[in-house]
């Protein structure tokens, strides 16, 4: 076990892409993490970048580490006229890193935060240079819908908005810790309705799997155990579309990969982001 400080450094907001755009640093760019690329971590659908500080934390060991609140969660703006389409967040993210002034980067995006990278990818932005799909949803047009349903979405934030203890939250999340819990009912409510509900409908709208033949770059997908999002017909179509894929897989995991299995999210990165993560030691 390594010992180490907080890589926490910050939060900050910056003005990208027409709107104001906050983010959480972990880790810096000095030392050893100077050589490496930066890592800019994109959450899902209802997830604040807050809720993704115990992985930013350990990123920033080895990385220079940005965490988003994508548009309509956490800090970052929101309104009812704004555009909550793949499309606006993954111009987001490309004005995001040119703001921060990264010349080289990796996404690594979860569910809605990979199919937000892939889009970002297709552009082949400057600087980018690798790609992470952690479980992304595989539904669109013709194809089997993604398996949560959007009222556990729904229900869940408008029992946040009201005020709502950990104890209340368990209901949506019954395997989390009480620390993941506190955190999720502390901040759920700044996930605007209206850009989940969007984000929600594009899962079925949207054609994720026209995006990956046009991507250029080293792309891993990362497949959890359980659950009903990623199946192994997915990976072979992926695989398919996307000849260059490295594919891992962490056991005794859900959806929510880091919060079911932490140490086995590290370790399925391998080296492919140019440094292998720290594995804790999870009591």
């Amino acid at each position: 076990m390594h010992s180490h400080s907080s890589s926490f450094l910050y939060g900050a907001n910056v003005q990208a892409n027409g709107i104001r755009q906050h983010y959480l640093r972990y880790g810096g760019n000095d030392g050893a993490r100077a050589s490496r690329d930066a890592v800019i971590i994109l959450p899902g659908i209802t997830s604040p970048a807050v809720t993704w500080g115990f992985v930013g934390e350990r990123f920033g060991q080895q990385f220079d580490t940005y965490v988003l609140d994508v548009r309509g969660r956490g800090l970052s703006s929101a309104s009812d006229t704004l555009d909550y389409s793949v499309d606006a967040q993954a111009a987001d993210v490309v004005a995001l890193a040119q703001a921060l002034g990264l010349s080289r980067y990796a996404i690594v995006g979860h569910s809605m935060g990979a199919r937000i990278g892939a889009r970002a990818a297709c552009q082949a932005p400057q600087g980018l240079t690798r790609l992470v799909m952690v479980d992304p949803p595989v539904s669109g047009p013709g194809r089997r819908a993604y398996p949560s349903k959007l009222p556990w979405y729904v229900d869940s934030m408008r029992l946040a908005r009201a005020g709502c203890s950990a104890e209340q939250m368990r209901a949506f999340c019954a395997t989390w810790t009480e620390e993941q819990l506190q955190l999720r009912a502390e901040w759920l409510h700044t996930c605007d309705e209206r850009a989940v509900i969007a984000s929600f409908e594009e899962f079925h709208t949207g054609d994720f799997h026209a995006d990956l033949p046009a991507l250029r770059l080293p792309v891993m997908l990362m497949q959890a155990s359980r659950g009903d999002v990623i199946l192994p017909e997915d990976v072979a179509e992926i695989r398919s579309l996307l000849p260059q894929v490295v594919v891992s897989r962490v056991e005794e995991a859900g959806h929510m990969i880091p919060w079911d299995n932490e140490a086995g999210f590290y370790a399925a990165f391998g080296d492919f982001l140019g440094a292998t993560l720290y594995i804790p030691f999870i009591e």
